[in-house]
């Protein structure tokens, strides 16, 4: 069983890395592909500023803004300097927030946004399978069928809609909300009932946004399941020997209607950053998302490598703990 185990682990390890690995090699490819060059934009930012610059020194900008980016040599030798500075947890500096290192201003984001995305996905994976299994067992009621209307009304809702649509109704309309921000004025992150009923407060609107329609999607995918799972010859032999509606929903459908809802939820997370992005500057939300958007529109290239490198990463290693911990949910499956 260890020997089956082991080979399982390392098998699904190798393939994470891989994935983080052809991952990383893609967004290190992508930007040298953009016709548009980070040194000469910034020069022709400077420029552009009405600052008056000897041609001499700018050429020994451009030379040490060469050697910043990382863009000296040829594209290999690019590519081995960008893995070994990236071993070394040296994503280069902000152009945007210079000189500021781009790992400082990703670790002061990432907290706020996978607490924004793990609670809001875990959320509404929870709510949207239980009103969906619900839903698809008494799909002949018709309550059941508004549900699943309701469902397919929000699902194809965008994220920065539903966000735009919250936060006229919450914030101008009825203020009970604040428009933007993570924080009260003055209120910085510690231990303390007032630190965490504000920071509860300003993410409940885009958490909010991101459950009502995540939970759309996930009813209407357990609702699916379910109706094909009702019509088992095990569920119809229960039913027929008497088992109470509520123990054959919660034991017999719904557990089994779940196994490919795990696997959806860690793929789930990677969809949810897209829909994060915008969200999250709609709210001014200090999160990945809002810093993407700032970096894109600044051209900010290693602030956009460092973020994309991230969700890479968090993508994939939310896989591999779906991977590893799914026997634990089918005890059909096993380690081999």
């Amino acid at each position: 069983m260890k020997y089956r185990f082991l080979k399982y682990l390392l098998q699904r390890v190798g393939q994470c890395i891989l994935v983080i690995f052809v991952g990383i090699t893609i967004t290190f490819i992508i930007p040298r592909l953009v016709p548009t060059n980070p040194v000469e934009v910034a020069i022709a930012r400077v420029s552009a500023a009405g600052q008056h610059t000897a041609p001499e020194a700018v050429e020994e900008i451009r030379r040490a803004l060469i050697e910043l980016y990382g863009l000296e040599g040829s594209i290999w030798q690019q590519y081995l300097s960008f893995w070994g500075r990236l071993f070394r947890a040296d994503l280069g500096p902000s152009y945007s927030s210079f000189p500021t290192p781009v790992i400082e201003l990703i670790k002061v984001a990432l907290p706020w946004t996978a607490g924004l995305l793990l609670a809001s996905a875990v959320i509404a994976w929870v709510i949207g399978n239980f009103i969906g299994g619900v839903a698809g067992y008494f799909s002949t009621r018709r309550w059941a069928r508004g549900l699943s209307v309701f469902a397919m009304a929000i699902r194809p809702i965008p994220y920065y809609i539903m966000a735009f649509v919250l936060l006229i109704l919450f914030a101008y309309l009825v203020p009970v909300f604040p428009l933007s921000g993570a924080l009260g004025i003055g209120i910085h992150p510690s231990f303390t009932l007032r630190f965490l009923t504000s920071m509860l407060k300003h993410a409940f609107l885009p958490a909010l946004s991101l459950v009502i329609v995540g939970a759309g999607g996930w009813i209407l995918g357990m609702e699916s399941l379910v109706s094909n799972i009702v019509a088992e010859d095990y569920v119809v032999y229960a039913k027929t020997a008497g088992v109470s509606d509520s123990k054959l929903l919660s034991r017999y459908v719904i557990r089994n209607a779940l196994l490919p809802q795990v696997t959806g939820l860690a793929l789930q997370i990677g969809l949810i950053f897209n829909g994060a992005l915008i969200t999250e500057y709609v709210f001014s939300y200090p999160g990945l998302g809002y810093l993407a958007y700032n970096a894109i529109f600044s051209a900010d290239y290693s602030l956009i490598i460092g973020i994309a490198i991230f969700s890479i990463v968090g993508v994939a290693l939310a896989v591999l703990i779906v991977d590893l911990t799914y026997p634990l949910f089918d005890p059909r499956i096993q380690y081999r």
